[in-house]
């Protein structure tokens, strides 16, 4: 049920993304160990939705590497803020 729900989200989300000015300042990448991937699905579906975040620039995770990069603007978003979306989405980030 929860994979169908996500996979529903994404696809109303869209793949695409607007560009938009997201900060003058420097960016930050993390990268978490990503657990509750069950499929390249759920890897890809959470790219699109961090993406879409505001103060996300990049997003690339790895099912096969059960983790997540993603390159943000810290003055528009936090990492905990960041791994408590990530949380919504059905996962653990670490």
């Amino acid at each position: 049920m929860f994979r169908r729900n996500f996979i529903q989200l994404v696809t109303l989300a869209g793949a695409g993304r607007a560009f938009a000015a997201i900060g003058d300042g420097e960016s930050k990448t993390v990268t978490y160990r990503i657990q509750g991937f069950s499929c390249v699905t759920c890897a890809v579906g959470l790219d699109v939705m961090l993406q879409r975040q505001k103060g996300v620039a990049r997003a690339k995770s790895s099912y096969n590497e059960a983790k997540t990069t993603i390159v943000f603007h810290p003055e528009l978003v936090t990492e905990s803020s960041l791994k408590a979306f990530i949380a919504e989405m059905g996962f653990r980030a670490e």
